[in-house]
């Protein structure tokens, strides 16, 4: 190329540099500068001095400049340096049950390959959801080409062997925002945080780094900074500008072969997750659902009962206290039934986690004991193999305010002065009654089990259905003695026999599954899964959360006579000794509200439509409306709940329910109460009932489907018959004491109505109906007004805003529903919730 060209001056610009560079070096006494790109230091070099740590992978950790560095080995033909099972966790959390970030809380597993990427390696969260298993090489190979995988992070090699492996400084990957922490906080209102990098670094001080033969535990700092914190930053953090929380690492070997994966069944109610198989054959679905399960394998295959060459064990954080932690111990210790009777023997085991291990550590299933500065949910979790379904790990998270939740209502129940007594009416011994349940419950979910909602309709079938207490009456007192049930329920045996009893392959295997689900269904067995229990407006009458007994009605007045009979006795006795008076008033929420939850349980008659979750060809493919004599019994008898002599208290309880209270206040029961301020308002609590019934019976997915069963059979109630009976309930005379309770209820039935028939989810017919039933109403009370002075200026008000062709003031009414008072939350803060736990 000639001198004069571009590149050549370049060239010769660039040796004469180096030659003017190395003479000043020379002329100064120092070595000569190469501006050539520098070759990686070996292994040696890069971890020289640093502490080393051999297990999955040999770990480096520089303690004196902060940093965590890995060795990977050396790539294959495809550039891999290695796959892992990837799980993150908080270690230490924010404290904050609206918020989320909860000790041990986990993140999303991924399956974290590491890819050269030249003088780089390449974190890479592969794709398992869509595969091709039974494919030809090309066809595994468009599918992996079709469905993008994620790189999250990248550094430059910091040295490589002589057989091609490579460390690289891991510290970076350890400080990301993995868990999405900025976006929660802004998500539930606390402020833009953002991730604060000189705030941020791997924690590389005593027992942060741990390496295993089979997984690496490391952990890193992270604060987060905002000028704009929230509410519920500001009332825990100490300076809430800057959240400092403890991200935990998890990197797990793959779980050898072997693993035999089930597909899910829809009857049966256990944890999965969809994989979309491309490779499937033209008659048969693309999407399959992988049962998440533990390997379980028995010493003797041939064997109908065997032990097991690996028990499953969970261990109890030692962090719970006695006597809580041995009902831990033994509530979870109850699914060892279920194993033996799925033929496995000592197959499940429960033990306290020995000192100084941590629960995070990917070799222990741990139940967490989690703080909260409210009380909040209780959940389970699995880390799974997204590739078979294949459980490596369990967790769960206990809220530790729920025991004490517990010992409150049951207090509430039976006296304050029962507690610490011992016997079945001691609320502590009730209390840990209950927490055995919830470890049950929990660890359920963390061994592949969803929840069942109908199962509390056959003699107390699971104890992944959400058990009410069943408080007994016993010479006009209440009893405890059987307040919850004990050991795995029938549904539960059932269920980890079809999830875990091995069986032939194939067709044959098929078959073995199905006629499981047979004999259970024959057995009377029903399953409700949340999606068709949770909502209060859901259609399956069997699916209720913190319900009791097969028969609702007869529940529903079994709970009005047992919230009668404490109501009654309410009052000093309630308080343990040397509590504030102004205590009291959080104390009476879930007794005068114990019936809410068979409430929703006894509205999901109306409209109710029984419904299973069919296979084709299995004969239970139809599903029935709840008989229209039942739907009528249900709606008789919430209406009766609204009765004012069912809202009223008597006034020595009413007295002592106004109180001041000068202590600094505690978010956790300031929030708790019917309304603020020191003084009591029946009226209030009142509305508060009503709402909760006028809210479940005209839910408008409730009333599309009574108009829709009226269309098909006219001796259906229709809704017509339902605004007929509301309007009628509350209309009866009241007089003295218990007309103003009659007003409100008046009231917060005319505004339900006025706020749901605008609403976008009604039918038109519904709708219409709705609107025509208010306008009618109006016209009776102006008609008739009758009763006091007071009777009389509501039914003109009323009348007015109802028969009024200009609908400003009626959609003024209807706004008036947001304003209502407040009703009192529950564990999860914002749900109406008071024993309730997630589950997930």
């Amino acid at each position: 190329m000639p001198a004069s060209s571009g590149e050549g001056a370049f060239t010769v610009f660039k040796s004469r540099l180096l030659a003017a560079v190395a003479a000043a070096a020379i002329v100064a006494g120092a070595p000569a500068v190469s501006l050539a790109k520098p070759k990686p230091a070996t292994a040696a070099d890069a971890t020289a001095g640093l502490e080393r740590l051999d297990g999955l992978l040999p770990v480096f950790v520089d303690r004196k400049a902060g940093k965590v560095l890995l060795k990977l080995p050396a790539a294959d033909a495809e550039g891999l340096h290695g796959r892992y099972l990837y799980q993150t966790y908080l270690r230490a959390g924010l404290g904050s049950n609206p918020v989320g970030l909860d000790r041990s809380a986990p993140g999303a597993t991924q399956v974290l390959a590491f890819r050269r990427a030249g003088d780089k390696v390449v974190a890479q969260y592969e794709n398992h959801g869509f595969v091709a298993p039974r494919g030809s090489a090309g066809e595994q190979r468009a599918v992996r080409e079709s469905f993008a995988a994620s790189n999250v992070w990248a550094m430059a090699v910091a040295s490589r062997d002589a057989d091609g492996g490579v460390t690289i400084d891991l510290s970076g990957f350890l400080t990301r925002d993995t868990q999405a922490i900025a976006k929660q906080l802004k998500d539930t209102g606390q402020g833009d945080f953002r991730l604060a990098a000189d705030l941020s670094f791997p924690d590389v001080g005593p027992g942060a780094v741990n390496v295993f033969p089979k997984n690496i535990e490391l952990e890193a700092t992270q604060t987060f900074v905002s000028d704009n914190p929230g509410e519920e930053v500001r009332g825990i953090l100490p300076d809430p500008r800057n959240v400092t929380l403890t991200l935990h690492h998890s990197f797990v070997a793959l779980p050898e072969p072997g693993f035999e994966p089930r597909i899910a069944d829809p009857r049966v109610g256990v944890m999965d997750h969809p994989v979309i198989d491309y490779s499937a054959p033209l008659d048969q679905p693309l999407a399959i659902r992988l049962a998440h399960r533990f390997r379980l394998e028995k010493t003797d295959p041939t064997a109908a009962r065997s032990t097991v060459k690996q028990p499953i064990v969970f261990y109890i954080d030692n962090a719970a206290p006695e006597p809580v932690r041995s009902a831990l111990v033994e509530g979870g210790r109850w699914w060892n039934q279920a194993f033996e009777a799925a033929g496995f023997i000592d197959a499940f085991r429960v033990e306290v986690l020995p000192e100084g291990v941590s629960p995070l550590d990917a070799r222990y299933n741990v139940v967490n004991w989690v703080h909260r500065e409210t009380r909040g949910w209780s959940y389970g979790h699995s880390v799974v193999d997204p590739r078979t379904g294949e459980i490596v790990k369990g967790d769960v998270l206990l809220g530790s305010q729920r025991v004490r939740q517990d010992r409150l209502i049951f207090e509430g129940l039976v006296g304050a002065d029962q507690t610490g007594k011992g016997g079945p009416n001691d609320p502590i011994q009730a209390s840990l009654a209950r927490i055995r349940q919830l470890s049950t419950h929990e660890i359920g979910h963390s061994i592949g089990l969803q929840h069942n909602f109908a199962a509390s309709t056959y003699g107390r079938g699971s104890v992944m259905d959400y058990p009410g207490p069943k408080i007994g009456i016993k010479d006009g007192r209440l009893d405890l003695s059987d307040a919850y049930a004990t050991g795995a329920g029938s549904w539960d045996k059932y269920a980890i026999t079809w999830l875990y009893m091995p069986v032939a392959p194939g067709a044959e295997g098929q078959r073995q599954l199905d006629a499981i689900v047979d004999k259970a269904a024959a057995d009377g067995l029903r399953y409700v899964s949340d999606e068709d229990a949770r909502s209060p407006d859901t259609a399956q009458p069997l699916g209720a959360v913190w319900d009791n007994g097969a028969d609702p009605l007869i529940e529903l007045n079994h709970l009005m006579a047992v919230r009668r009979i404490a109501l009654s006795r309410f009052g000093l006795d309630s308080l343990p000794a040397g509590t504030a008076l102004a205590e009291l008033r959080r104390r009476l929420v879930p007794i005068y509200l114990f019936h809410r939850y068979q409430i929703d349980a006894a509205a999901k008659l109306v409209g109710g439509v029984d419904f299973a979750y069919a296979v084709g060809g299995d004969g239970r493919e139809v599903s029935r409306p709840v008989p229209a004599e039942r739907q009528r019994q249900a709606i008789d008898a919430l209406l009766a709940v609204v009765a004012p002599a069912e809202l009223d208290l008597n006034d020595g309880l009413i007295d002592l329910l106004s109180a001041g209270d000068t202590s600094s206040p505690v978010k956790q029961t300031t929030i708790e109460t019917f309304g603020d301020g020191p003084v009591f308002s029946l009226p209030d609590a009142a509305d508060v009932v009503a709402g909760a019934v006028f809210r479940d019976l005209f839910a408008p997915a409730r009333l599309n489907r009574l108009v829709e069963a009226r269309r098909r059979d006219p001796a259906q109630p229709g809704l017509e018959e339902l605004l007929t009976k509301a309007f009628a309930a509350v209309s009866r005379p009241a007089t003295g004491r218990q007309a103003e309770l009659a007003r409100r209820t008046r009231w917060r039935l005319v505004a339900t109505l006025a706020d749901i028939q605008r609403s976008k989810a009604l039918s038109p017919t519904a709708a219409a109906q709705v609107r025509t039933a208010l306008v009618d109403y109006g016209k009776r009370l102006a008609a008739a007004p009758s009763g006091d002075a007071a009777d009389r200026a509501q039914a003109r008000d009323l009348a007015a805003i109802l028969t009024d062709p200009d609908a400003t003031r009626l959609t003024a009414l209807a706004d008036t529903v947001k304003s209502a008072p407040r009703t009192p939350p529950g564990p999860p803060i914002g749900e109406d919730d008071w024993f309730g736990d997630l589950g997930l």
